[in-house]
């Protein structure tokens, strides 16, 4: 049997069709885009619910995982701090609190201060931690390719409780709140279910089997639970009793292995079938695809009143009308766009493969900055009170922001 890569999904006979969908994603080009660029900033698209402008407390910063960061965001930006793990960050950073916490390959979840990148603790794990953590009322919830799920307390780092499924956890969790006001964790694992706990005890509620991984964060619309499968269906969950309210089929082969973004009803997300597609929840109907004969989608959208911005492992950041799904920009990179943008104050930032952060015009898709961190980008950002934290697969946490004035001697 073939090996899989991480962040990979589909039947375990078609991996070579994935693996084969990847072919080229490793070739860099001979030139580099420059480290720095800046131009003027272009006006932005209005957008949907943003997440609070100090806290990014979960992956994609709001349930319904829409990419969108509230507050004014610089471009130029300059580096404020790196923090060094042990191993690759692949993971994705969250903020609450005063505090960023990551996950690494090291198998640690590390909480840093977010004024100056110094830890504050450590939790250890006995694997690796590519998923995404999650906060909520002062504990920090996130998966381990150790097959368990852990609790652990935002301020100290010390563990609460944790909970074993039967393979990895690369899924982020999101919560919702019952009508007696009890809150419930969802997240998904690699032994092909989603799992519903109870956020207070880390006991069971309920788990959704799907036919494969369960590799992407799932999204939640009031008493719906939306996450795309790697059986090559988005699902649609009873948050109450975890019942399937719909299946939606997309075609062979059309793994979801990224998250899902809801906004208006529909569902926005990319998958191995070479598309990026937007489906009605109600109906489960397509409301249009955005094709791509070359390579597959994994990056989460960005979503906004009137566009969808995502990455593509054609080395390329799409922008497209949200009602049509008809091309507005491509930006192009030197390698695959795994890591997911997020909208900002009329930018978007996002990282690549080829090692770059980027900020760009929403409008134009025109680069305003970039930075060159030497080694493949896989995290996304969080982009928090004008600051942009992403992890690198260096091993480091990197934090940018505003450019500071230079005072004389």
């Amino acid at each position: 049997m073939l090996p899989m890569e991480r962040k990979s999904c589909g039947p375990l006979l078609a991996v070579a069709t994935v693996l084969a969908a990847w072919a080229g994603c490793d070739q860099a080009d001979d030139a580099a885009p420059p480290k720095e660029a800046a131009e003027p900033a272009s006006p932005s698209s209005a957008a949907g619910p943003a997440a609070p402008a100090r806290a990014w407390p979960m992956f994609r910063g709001d349930r319904g995982q829409t990419g969108v960061a509230a507050g004014s965001l610089a471009a130029p930006l300059e580096l404020r701090w790196s923090f060094e793990a042990t191993a690759a960050i692949v993971s994705s950073p969250v903020v609450a609190g005063g505090l960023a916490f990551i996950g690494s390959d090291d198998g640690f979840l590390y909480a840093v201060h977010l004024s100056d990148g110094s830890l504050a603790w450590k939790f250890e794990t006995e694997d690796a931690i590519e998923a995404p953590p999650m906060v909520l009322e002062g504990m920090v919830y996130v998966g381990s390719s150790d097959y368990r799920f852990y609790a652990v307390d935002a301020a100290t780092g010390a563990e609460k409780w944790r909970f074993e499924t039967d393979e990895k956890v690369l899924s982020g969790a999101n919560w919702f709140e019952t009508p007696g006001g009890e809150r419930r964790l969802v997240f998904g694992s690699y032994d092909n279910f989603l799992y519903c706990l109870d956020a207070a005890r880390g006991k069971p509620v309920w788990k959704y089997e799907t036919g494969n991984y369960v590799n992407g964060t799932p999204a939640v619309d009031g008493g719906r639970i939306v996450f795309g499968g790697c059986d090559s269906y988005v699902h649609v969950v009873d948050a109450a009793s975890g019942q399937a309210i719909r299946k939606i089929e997309l075609g062979p082969e059309c793994f979801v292995a990224g998250s899902v973004g809801l906004a208006g009803g529909a569902a926005y997300f990319g998958h191995y079938g070479n598309a990026f597609e937007c489906r009605d929840l109600e109906s489960g109907e397509k409301r249009w695809s955005y094709a791509n004969e070359r390579q597959a989608f994994f990056s989460a959208p960005a979503i906004s009143a009137d566009r969808v911005w995502f990455g593509g492992r054609d080395r390329q950041v799409h922008c497209v009308d949200r009602a049509t799904g008809e091309p507005v920009w491509t930006f192009s990179t030197r390698r695959q766009v795994d890591s997911s943008p997020v909208l900002c104050d009329g930018k978007v930032v996002v990282g690549s493969g080829d090692g770059l952060l980027y900020v760009l015009d929403a409008a134009t898709g025109s680069a305003l900055w970039s930075y060159d961190l030497g080694k493949s980008i896989v995290s996304s950002p969080a982009v928090v009170d004008g600051m942009v934290l992403i992890g690198c697969n260096d091993g480091r946490l990197y934090a940018f922001g505003p450019q500071r004035l230079e005072t004389g001697p």
